[in-house]
């Protein structure tokens, strides 16, 4: 057994196998070995996941629908659970930071998923006084899409989590999984080295992110606008590049690696430098009067929906033998003919009986909130409850995709697409008016939540897979935090709107939200939908996927703005320079391992240092730059210049 337990780590102080395919007769030995029980759900590790959801769903609400933005809760978490067990002197914390974490992260999901849509109402309500917003209807929308997004997710964990082991980079996932296994490193041996890079690199990445979101002393994108030349090729041809300076993108594009940055900037390449400019060379005078930035969002942003919708439903076909698999062992459970579980602790589930028992309860509870708490006409709610569970159930592995090949769920995109058929088929069975607008956005928070917890749970479960969780227990545990976080966050969103509310002067911004009440106040109340946009951005991937492209990255680098994109690229081309930097094998892994930590510091200090950002921006600290904009765009540049040397350099410290 001592054999066993013997695996090759490196400077990450994870197996050696932990971001690489397996050879055929190869197998992943996690951190914590899946042979013996571990430590996991403990009074302890629950009480603070919960009092980490509740503290972080009401923070993220109130910054998102204050600022516009809604940090990643996961890694701060992750750093607070390493923290506390030290404090504490918990011996063999790793199994209950995880469920800490893994509790605690329900808050940023369950926000994403509320306040991109819900709020919403309370900005129409405006316009027509007769809509209703009541707590239950906030509550019963988060609550019931998460645990869709839990259920609906379950039956793929094998798949995207062990079955394409080495496959997908798990960028969010990876930053995470470096926090906790580097603060249980060194608790356990004492030998702090990785620990000290990642802490290092936390607070160049999270310092250099917080001058720059709140001093502004250098540019935090630099664009080709900024010069008298880009602007006047960005007048004429409609071509510009933006490269946003931020740490945490940098690192992120290091682990998403060269491969799939590439596609992603390649679609983003195709919407700004061929798609907008012939917009404006030859399109209408409209166009041509129009900047590059608002043919983007009001155009040609709207092909990348349709690219993501169809990379959706060439996703469900490619991974139909996997739902039919799961479909059938239910089956079999059923009918009694399954045999008991075998498997060890590291991959036990909730059993697909129990799965499919629940998502049938869940489906009943959706059905009745809808009929006697949304639209009271049963026919119609009917109607409302197919396209919820058809949408939400199809889009589950493009959230999960999304998370582990770039970091990113466009849960907004498809969203906004799921609005868009919803309310095309309620005004043709006749929901339409206020009482439609309140069907709409009530059903399309259940689905932005369900999508939401999708692609944040197969983070989760991939973290508890490279360290050696047990599945089941996450799983169990995760409805519990989800139930939590939504009576925080519709609790927070009803007593923001009393306060401040989200139209007016010195009203909350709410960007997501006023973007969906601006799509569906025409569709309810008559209007026009750019449906051609749609379907090209759909027979683009389809083409892309015929052409052996990956369709979803391209089709979310049409829909990520371009200064999002281009550092990625960047942090691709470091990633393949570190790992090619010598002749000598060993030494080009020791390296893009060693890479790979650092950018998990330049991540979690970049996700810390911008919850620190966006308070000090609440609290209504701003800061005037005295320097012009020419010299902030040459001082970004050289401080992202200086940023790039450092990460190589550190990384090739390896040895």
């Amino acid at each position: 057994m001592k054999q066993e337990e013997e695996v090759y780590t490196t400077d990450t102080g994870l197996p050696e196998n932990a971001f690489r395919e397996l050879a055929a007769d190869e197998k992943y030995v996690p951190v914590m070995h899946p042979a013996h029980d571990q430590e996991e759900v403990t009074v302890y590790s629950v009480s603070m996941g919960l009092l980490m959801a509740i503290v972080f769903s009401a923070a993220a609400a109130y910054l998102g629908l204050k600022v516009g933005q809604v940090f990643e809760a996961a890694i701060p978490i992750a750093i607070i659970a390493v923290g506390l067990s030290g404090a504490l002197k918990k011996k063999n914390s790793l199994g209950q930071n995880v469920i800490i974490q893994s509790i605690g992260s329900c808050s940023g999901v369950i926000v994403a998923g509320a306040i991109f849509t819900l709020p919403a109402l309370y900005i129409l309500k405006a316009k027509y006084p007769e809509i209703t917003v009541e707590f239950y209807q906030i509550f019963l929308s988060s609550l019931l899409g998460g645990i869709l997004g839990i259920l609906f997710f379950i039956p793929f964990r094998k798949y995207f989590v062990k079955d394409m082991h080495g496959k997908y980079p798990f960028p969010e996932a990876t930053a995470t999984t470096q926090v906790l296994v580097s603060g249980q490193a060194a608790a356990k041996s004492g030998d702090s080295g990785q620990a000290k890079t990642l802490i290092i690199a936390s607070l160049i990445g999270g310092i250099y992110d917080y001058i720059v979101a709140t001093f502004g002393w250098w540019a935090e994108t630099v664009q080709t606008t900024a010069a008298s030349w880009g602007n006047t090729i960005a007048e004429k041809t409609k071509v510009v590049l933006s490269c946003n300076t931020g740490a945490a993108l940098l690192g992120l594009g290091y682990i998403v690696g060269l491969k799939y940055a590439f596609v992603i900037f390649a679609g983003s390449i195709f919407v700004w430098w061929i798609v907008i400019p012939l917009l404006g060379t030859y399109g209408s005078p409209e166009f041509q009067a129009m900047v590059p930035d608002a043919l983007f969002s009001e155009y040609a942003r709207k092909m990348g929906i349709g690219g993501i919708a169809m990379a959706g439903v060439i996703g469900i076909v490619k991974s139909w033998p996997i739902i039919c698999q799961a479909v059938g062992l239910a089956g079999r459970e059923f009918k009694g003919g399954a045999k008991a579980a075998t498997e060890m602790r590291w991959q036990l589930d909730i059993s697909m009986k129990q799965v499919v028992f629940f998502i049938l309860i869940a489906l009943v509870a959706v059905m009745l909130f809808f009929w006697f708490g949304v639209i009271h006409t049963f026919w119609q709610a009917a109607v409302a409850w197919l396209v919820v569970t058809l949408i939400a159930f199809l889009f589950t592995t493009v959230a999960a995709n999304a998370i582990a090949i770039v970091g990113s769920n466009p849960v907004s995109g498809m969203t906004l697409m799921t609005l868009i058929i919803a309310s095309a088929i309620f005004v043709g069975i006749g929901l339409k008016g206020q009482q439609g607008i309140v069907a709409s956005m009530v059903i399309g928070g259940v689905v932005c939540t369900a999508l939401s917890m999708a692609g944040g749970f197969v983070t989760d479960l991939k973290i508890g897979y490279w360290l050696g969780s047990t599945p089941k227990k996450q799983e169990t545990w995760k409805f519990l935090g989800t139930l939590v976080s939504a009576a925080t966050v519709g609790g927070v969103i009803i007593v923001l709107n009393k306060v401040y509310g989200f139209t007016g002067d010195n009203a909350l911004v709410a960007p997501q939200a006023n973007a969906m009440a601006g799509v569906i106040e025409p569709l309810m109340m008559g209007g026009e939908t750019p449906w051609i946009l749609y379907m090209t951005g759909a027979i683009l991937a389809l083409i892309l996927n015929w052409l052996g492209v990956p369709a979803l990255a391209f089709c979310l680098g049409m829909f990520i703005p371009l200064s999002l994109n281009t550092p990625m690229l960047v942090g691709g081309a470091v990633a393949h320079f570190v790992g090619n930097s010598s002749k000598d094998k060993a030494v080009n892994d020791a390296r893009r391992d060693r890479g790979t930590l650092i950018s998990s510091g330049l991540i979690a200090g970049g996700a810390l240092f911008g919850v620190f950002a966006a308070i000090t921006r609440f609290v209504g600290y701003e800061y005037q730059s005295p320097l012009g904009e020419g010299t902030t765009q040459i001082l970004g540049c050289a401080a992202y210049a200086l940023l790039i040397c450092y990460l190589m350099w550190d990384s090739k410290r390896a040895k």
